[in-house]
């Protein structure tokens, strides 16, 4: 059986019986589309919209409104460009406005790395030490279920025929719907990681205050859809379920310590590393070394 520390050095291509692949053709020239759920973000939504605009790869820019109070709207309407659409999603949330947007054309997964910046645009942290990391490709299920290498779901682009194939993202999760989409697009076909940094993921006081008061806790209802999802644990190799699950709840825990030091709630980090100890000792030094490291904003 393979353990909750086992899974972590899969290699990307495992012992899982070849994918039933979505009849998908590749075409380089296809248009991509862009889906931006916002909510209360006139502050930042003008320059999102210019960047993303400014690409010539992208068909259209879908922005799913989710409810603001603010001047968002009011921005998007007053920019001009025949690829820009306003959707309005009232407050449902931000799976279901992804979920709205992704009824576009053809968008199985490729992904890519991100930065992140401030609320006045400078980068932060040390990101830049991992540039040039390479992440899976293939068939990357397994890997994927022992956590979410992701990470950022602004650097994911899915096949829509595919999305759409496996029903969306579940709107009855409010954390880590990302990670169960992803595992379910993983059930289907390969991924393909893009070593580039695709995007800068702004840090302000909406989404960090959201990321601070997170626990291991509001997690787990997503490690409980992930292994209890019929078509991913059909996919997944014969008795790893358990040891899987297992990784998946340490890599989570080790994400809520990680961003406990970042906010500085040293005891709560302590807290969860105790978690992770209980749970495996063996995962206990790589747990405590990436949760140090995340003290200097890698």
């Amino acid at each position: 059986m393979i353990t909750a520390e086992d899974v972590l050095d899969l290699p990307a291509s495992s012992r899982i019986a070849p994918a039933v692949r979505l009849p998908l053709p590749a075409s380089p020239t296809a248009p991509v589309s862009v889906v931006i759920p916002a909510k209360n973000v006139a502050a930042y939504i003008g320059e999102t919209l210019v960047s993303a605009l400014a690409q010539s790869e992208v068909g259209e820019v879908i922005v799913v409104d989710d409810g603001s109070s603010d001047d968002t709207v009011a921005i998007v309407r007053a920019m001009r460009d025949p690829r820009l659409r306003l959707l309005a999603n009232d407050s449902a949330g931000v799976s279901a406005a992804r979920n709205l947007g992704a009824r576009a054309p053809r968008a199985v997964l490729v992904y890519g790395d991100y930065n992140t910046i401030d609320s006045e645009g400078r980068q932060i942290g040390r990101r830049e030490l991992l540039k040039g990391r390479r992440k899976p490709s293939g068939d990357v299920l397994a890997r994927l279920a022992a956590g979410n290498f992701i990470v950022n779901g602004g650097i994911a682009l899915a096949r829509a025929e595919a999305f759409r194939a496996i029903g969306g993202f579940d709107t009855s999760l409010r954390y880590c719907e990302d990670w169960h989409c992803w595992c379910r697009l993983a059930a289907i076909g390969e991924f393909e990681f893009a070593p580039k940094l695709l995007l800068d993921y702004r840090l302000h006081t909406a989404n960090t205050m959201n990321a601070a008061v997170r626990t291991p806790q509001d997690f787990f209802p997503a490690v409980a859809r992930v292994f209890d999802d019929g078509l991913i644990l059909a996919r997944l190799p014969e008795g790893t379920a358990a040891g899987l699950r297992r990784a998946a709840e340490i890599h989570l825990v080790t994400y809520a310590a990680m961003q406990a030091v970042r906010f500085g709630r040293y005891r709560q980090a302590l807290g969860y590393l105790g978690m992770i100890g209980r749970r495996s000792l063996k995962a206990l030094p790589r747990a405590v070394a990436r949760t140090a490291l995340a003290r200097f904003g890698i």
